[in-house]
């Protein structure tokens, strides 16, 4: 059994890899399985108390987890102004001159960054580990998600959340949480998405505690091929397009 959201962008979209740096790193392509997760979670909390979220947090962690995208994405390239934690404090010059101009600790530097743009909407599916249940009250989680991603990538839920037996294959779903190699395009785009491994627990994914979450370990990365081809590119952007069985 199924829940699929349809969701529609209402502003560009961005999510660097989880290998990327604070001032450089290109945007991937979708929404992470961790990212998605972390918002349900977050929903929950907001929805039914601290709690509820602690004890719904199991369910939302193995949750399956598939994509239906636009048959165009485009990602728009570009350099902005951002600050930064001084790193050289004792650099007295330095020190001196943001002082000065009233950002110590911090000091101006350029950063590159990446968005987005879906064209039409997008769907999202979710299923539950085999013999198990879908958690309880996810499509009122879903109905209050608002944004993927970097804060700023707005959705709206365009319909309410339905269940289905089977996907449509004519929706060409993409499943983001494989569990082994599947079949993919030799043309497609290598995504490197994270996800909660099962060894995570809430008290690692609360941000509030100090108990840290380690990558290759409590978050885990799943390497998925997008059927995406890059069409077009330049300095300013990059064209991906659905790739079409042909014949």
């Amino acid at each position: 059994m199924w829940i699929v959201a349809r969701y529609l962008p209402v502003a560009p979209f961005s999510l660097k890899s989880a290998s990327a740096t604070a001032s450089g790193g290109k945007t991937l392509l979708v929404p992470t399985p961790y990212a998605i997760k972390m918002a349900l979670l977050d929903a929950a909390i907001r929805m039914f108390g601290l709690a509820e979220g602690e004890r719904l947090f199991p369910f939302l962690r193995d949750l399956t987890i598939a994509v239906a995208l636009p048959n165009d994405l485009v990602v728009m390239k570009g350099f902005g102004k951002i600050q930064r934690l001084l790193k050289d404090k004792s650099n007295k010059e330095k020190a001196q001159e943001a002082q000065e101009r009233k950002h110590w600790p911090m000091q101006p530097t350029i950063a590159y960054r990446e968005y987005v743009y879906y064209r039409d909407a997008f769907q999202l599916a979710f299923a539950a580990p085999a013999h198990t249940l879908l958690p309880p009250g996810l499509t009122q989680l879903l109905l209050a998600i608002n944004y993927f991603g970097k804060r700023g990538g707005f959705a709206q839920l365009l319909e309410p959340p339905y269940q289905t037996e089977e996907l449509p294959v004519s929706a060409h779903f993409i499943d983001l949480t494989p569990t082994a190699i599947s079949a993919f395009h030799i043309a497609g785009t290598l995504q490197m998405l994270d996800d909660c491994a099962h060894t995570l627990t809430f008290q690692r994914a609360n941000i509030y505690t100090a108990d840290r979450i380690t990558l290759g370990k409590e978050r885990i990365l799943r390497h998925v091929v997008l059927p995406y081809r890059l069409q077009r590119s330049s300095r300013g952007y990059n064209w991906y397009q659905y790739i079409h069985e042909e014949g």
